[in-house]
């Protein structure tokens, strides 16, 4: 059964300036991963067709164990749409052995001008049977809280 997980927060920042946030591989280092965990790339090709390997490792994987190594999460993503100060849509895949995160989840970064900067609308669909709901909200919480804070600083 396919679930669909979705977020929102307001961002003081113009939009323009929150989808760069969403696109540019130095900035999403510092805000994508959520919090105990940190991110890199090995690769990152940021336009329609590209793609991109990120490696997420826990500070302390006892608490939550990764999915490709005993503390980290591997991910493979392709960019299926990409609209300059609007949207990023990618294709995401979870390197693991665990057939509970085996599928593609769609991730949808959707930003609108607010009075007040930008609303960031994240929706993740067909997200993988191994990723609990909890988690996942906790999660998009804290990414779109270290957006807000990378941003508003």
């Amino acid at each position: 059964m396919s679930r669909t997980d979705m977020a929102t927060r307001v961002i003081a920042a113009p939009p323009d300036r929150v989808y760069d946030a969403l696109v540019d591989p130095d900035a999403l280092t510092v805000w994508l991963p959520p919090d105990g965990m940190s991110g890199r790339f090995e690769r990152f090709e940021p336009w329609s067709g590209g793609s991109y390997r990120l490696i997420l490792t826990y500070a302390d994987a006892s608490a939550a164990p990764g999915k490709a190594t005993a503390d980290s999460d591997i991910v493979e993503a392709r960019f299926v749409e990409l609209v300059p100060g609007v949207r990023v849509v990618q294709a995401v895949d979870f390197v693991s052995d665990d057939p509970s995160y085996a599928g593609t989840m769609t991730m949808t970064w959707e930003v609108v001008a607010t009075d007040h900067g930008a609303e960031v609308r994240f929706r993740a669909d067909d997200v993988p049977a191994g990723i609990s709901a909890e988690d996942h909200a906790a999660g998009l919480a804290s990414s779109l809280a270290n957006l807000a804070a990378y941003l508003e600083a």
